[in-house]
């Protein structure tokens, strides 16, 4: 095939010489020379030199690769075959030359041929089959492996740019790849589901078929290799301990190591952060993950921590998601147990029998509850007196509640018993202390001092809690103790409870007073029968009987009242629109001496409302409006016929239910304007209000009117249910204020729509975009009378000047002759100023 081509060659050269080489373009004088060449194409003529006498040949010389070289008498630069950049990117040779007697007359000169590359090598991956393990819920985008290929083409052209892409996923259980690779670095990371979704439970194993393209992948004729990638999907080594349990006030040497964590990737920065706020938390981690407890930890102080381990990069973004710790404090036996109260008192009746609770002795421990560490035991170490025997009380071991051992107690015997309580836990123990206090038996039922306390009178507007009577009884049981402290109450007479009875624990006295209002016209006399009674209950045999018994009546006397309301308060709601003369509500008093009650209004300040005096109806007055006030609030007086003075008031309120009466207007606060000149296009918001409540206008409708000149010239677009943008359809507007006719709707029940003309300005503006209004000059002239007017008060205000003037140097040229040294010294004093 060569031999052809040199072949073919020659006959080219000859017929380049045969035609006396008019065909080239490429012809000049021996010199030096660059030439750029596409590797491949075959042979070529790249130039000719032309012969200057006395040359008469040429000669060349260097890297010519064997297909490089020159016709000697025609001076032809030839390439008898193709190059190849990827073999030798630039030949340099050098071009001389020769006389007849083969001497140098020019040269040598340099030629230089450089190769230019074509696309003619596909990309080659550096392995066959590659392997990668990706851990469970790594990050999605952080790179687990990496994929290389290369290209013998020239790396500074697209020929041998690579793109990446992942052409298949097996298996592919999910719309989504799980995985996702980077065109132009090879980097396989897991994608934002795979990072979720990949699981070793679920799937191990997966082949992705990567392949990569050269010309970037931007072309369809790009050269395109593909190859296997195995991934092994992983557990994830990123994940909380199980609860770490630490004994409490450890003597270890702190810090103390308790757990590790690991994260999916290599280099983090671990740290923790608090879940609760606390002044030091006595945790710590290393750069290796491992979990340290920085101080002895105390049970009873706090008995359990979570924090959180968190794993950065070296930027400070989170790698994977916090980890939560859990921290349990286990409890050691280290506090003994404490007495509730440093002297536990109890009562016992004498008559109590063998065997009853006659009370309980508490303690606690302050280690864990419910755990042997705190299990107390209770155990009598001492009684005294030791009379009449030295076992009368007995105590249960686990609860401390006190019994009677045996027979009861005596108060003649002894009136006190001193207990020692010894209470135990597995390792430490305390003394508690117990008094006993031997207390009478109930025995003597209190008795009157009167068993009648006769009548007394009172005005039915007696205030209440006022004192009425002081009653007393006494009891002849022990002093200060249940037995002998009276109680007393109204046993019959008082269905409804208008009396009540106050005890002096210190001297059994009763104090009746009064607990509610009394009324005459339904309760005009009380029999009262009160009785005194203990709260201990009495012994057996002993009964209450009538010396625990005392009478009281009680008269109530007439007093004029005013009438009273059923209510205190009257509430209704209407709706704005009702019709004038409509019934609101019923008002109802009633006198309770039964005279008759006259009705009125006060506080109707915008007279909407009147009442039947007769009654107590009332009705509207006059239109209501609910955008003037929402709740009405005036005050219904019922007052006696016959006594005016006698009246009461009741709260009425009116809650005034909304209707669709108010037409939607444009909003003015901010006036509407462009720029001028205008380009055509530009906007502006407007707003549109409604006095109803908002239920009625939750959304405007904004239209232009049926005005040809208006569509023609503006536009209006909704913005949101209360706003809309107008817009300006051209740019051939005039600098002056358009009337731009809009039509809004509240879209209410029933819809309102209401036709406004909104003023838009074009004006020139300021750089803040604020309107320049100029002011009309022509309007700024007085009128003749107003000039007129102008100067005589100016003519006027002038000889009021001049006359004082001239008075002031009148009487200053008097006083310089009646004092002519005053005069002289002023002249001074003036020259010298």
């Amino acid at each position: 095939m060569l031999k052809q081509c040199g072949l073919q060659f020659l006959l080219l050269i000859h017929s380049a010489m045969w035609l006396g080489l008019e065909g080239l373009s490429v012809t000049g004088p021996l010199k030096d020379m660059d030439f750029s060449v596409q590797e491949g194409g075959g042979p070529r003529i790249l130039h000719q030199f032309k012969l200057e006498p006395p040359a008469v040949s040429f000669r060349t010389s260097g890297e010519k690769a064997g297909i490089i070289d020159i016709e000697p008498r025609t001076g032809i630069l030839y390439i008898n075959g193709s190059l190849d950049w990827e073999t030798q990117q630039v030949h340099k040779l050098q071009v001389e030359s020769l006389d007849e007697n083969g001497e140098r007359v020019k040269g040598p000169y340099a030629v230089t041929i450089h190769v230019e590359d074509i696309n003619d090598n596909p990309p080659e991956f550096n392995q066959t089959k590659y392997y990668g393990v990706v851990r469970q819920n790594s990050r999605p985008g952080k790179p687990f492996m990496y994929v290389h290929a290369t290209d013998r083409d020239d790396p500074t052209t697209l020929h041998a740019q690579l793109s990446y892409s992942i052409l298949h996923h097996f298996p592919n259980p999910y719309e989504e790849m799980l995985f996702q690779i980077d065109n132009a670095t090879g980097a396989i990371s897991p994608s934002r589901k795979g990072s979720s979704y990949l699981d070793p439970q679920k799937q191990d194993n997966f082949i992705l078929v990567v392949s990569v393209r050269d010309m970037a992948g931007t072309t369809a004729n790009a050269f395109t290799s593909s190859v296997d990638v195995s991934i092994t999907v992983k557990e994830s080594l990123w994940k909380a301990p199980p609860t770490i349990y630490i004994k409490e006030n450890s003597t270890q040497v702190h810090p103390v190591n308790i757990s590790k964590v690991q994260s999916n990737e290599p280099d983090v920065i671990y740290g923790i952060f608090e879940k609760e706020k606390l002044p030091r938390l006595p945790f710590s981690i290393s750069e290796n993950g491992d979990i340290y407890v920085t101080q002895p930890l105390d049970r009873e102080e706090k008995d359990a921590y979570t924090f959180y381990v968190v794993s950065k990069d070296n930027t400070g973004e989170l790698v994977e998601k916090p980890l939560q710790i859990h921290i349990i404090v286990e409890d050691i036996n280290d506090n003994p147990p404490v007495c509730q109260q440093e002297l536990t008192i109890i009562e016992v009746q004498e008559n109590e029998n063998g065997g009853s609770n006659i009370g309980t002795v508490f303690a606690t421990d302050m280690d864990e509850e419910d755990s042997l560490n705190s299990r107390l035991h209770f155990q009598i170490q001492s009684q005294e007196p030791e009379f009449p025997t030295n076992n009368l009380f007995y105590i249960q071991q686990d609860t401390g509640t006190l019994l009677l051992a045996g027979r009861s107690l005596s108060k003649r015997e002894s009136a006190k018993y001193f207990l020692k309580v010894l209470v135990t836990d597995p390792q430490f123990e305390t003394i508690c202390n117990v008094e006993v206090h031997v207390i009478d038996i109930n025995d003597q039922i209190p008795i009157f001092n009167n068993s009648d306390y006769g009548s007394v009178t009172l005005a039915e507007d007696i205030p209440i809690g006022s004192l009425i009577l002081e009653i007393e009884a006494t009891d002849g049981d022990e002093p200060a103790t249940g037995s002998s402290l009276i109680i007393y109450q109204v046993k019959e007479g008082d269905p409804n409870n208008t009396f009540i009875i106050e005890t002096d624990s210190e001297t059994n006295r009763g104090f009746i007073r009064i607990n509610k209002a009394l009324d005459f016209e339904t309760m005009p006399v009380y029999n009262l029968v009160i009785n005194a009674t203990n709260p201990e209950p009495l012994v057996e045999g002993v009964k209450y009987n009538s010396s625990s018994l005392t009478k009281l009546k009680v008269s109530v006397t007439n007093v004029d009242e005013p009438p009273a309301f059923r209510t205190p308060f009257y509430e209704t709601e209407v709706s704005e629109d009702i019709p004038v003369n409509t019934l609101v509500m019923t008002v109802e008093a009633y006198d309770p001496e039964g005279d008759s009650v006259r009705y009125s209004l006060e506080g109707d300040a915008r007279k909407w409302l009147r009442i039947d005096s007769a009654t107590g109806q009332v009705y509207t007055a006059l239109p209501l409006d609910r955008e003037t006030e929402e709740i009405y609030r005036i005050e219904v007086v019922a007052s006696e016929l016959n006594n005016a003075a006698q009246k009461s008031k009741a709260l009425l309120t009116l809650h005034l239910r909304d209707v669709n009466d108010n037409y939607p207007q444009i909003a003015t606060d901010y006036p509407a304007f462009f720029c001028y000149p205008v380009s055509g296009g530009e906007r502006t918001l407007i707003q549109a209000t409604d006095a109803d409540e908002q239920f009625f206008y939750s959304k405007f409708t904004f239209s232009l009117a049926d005005d040809m000149n208006a569509r023609n010239n503006w536009g209006i677009s909704k913005f949101n249910a209360t706003h809309a943008y107008l817009s300006l359809k051209h740019a051939n507007f005039e600098e002056k204020v358009y009337d731009v006719p809009i039509i809004l709707n509240d879209n209410g029940k029933p819809p309102l729509e209401n036709k406004v003309n909104l003023k838009v300005s074009i004006c020139k503006c300021s750089s803040e975009n604020s309107c320049f209004i100029d002011i009309d000059r022509q309007h700024s002239w007085p009128t003749a009378g107003q000039a007129i007017g102008i100067l005589l008060a100016v003519l006027i205000i002038i000889g009021a000047i001049l006359a004082g003037v001239f008075f002031h140097m009148r009487y200053k040229e008097k006083k310089e002759k009646s004092n002519p040294k005053d005069a002289k010294d002023n002249a001074e004093l003036n020259r010298l100023t």
